[in-house]
């Protein structure tokens, strides 16, 4: 069985729309590189 991880362990990134901090989520584990946005809402509104 894999090593629990802390929330405050894993990557984080700063959404260039809202500029709020998020965290990986298992769903982006094989493109957590190109990951820009911390929502779809975000990523629609784009960075004006």
């Amino acid at each position: 069985m894999p090593k629990m991880r802390k929330k405050r362990d894993l990557p984080q990134k700063t959404c260039p729309v809202c500029q709020k901090p998020f965290v990986w989520r298992k769903k982006w584990a094989k493109d957590w590189d190109s990951v820009r946005y911390c929502s779809e809402r975000c990523r629609r509104a784009g960075v004006r």
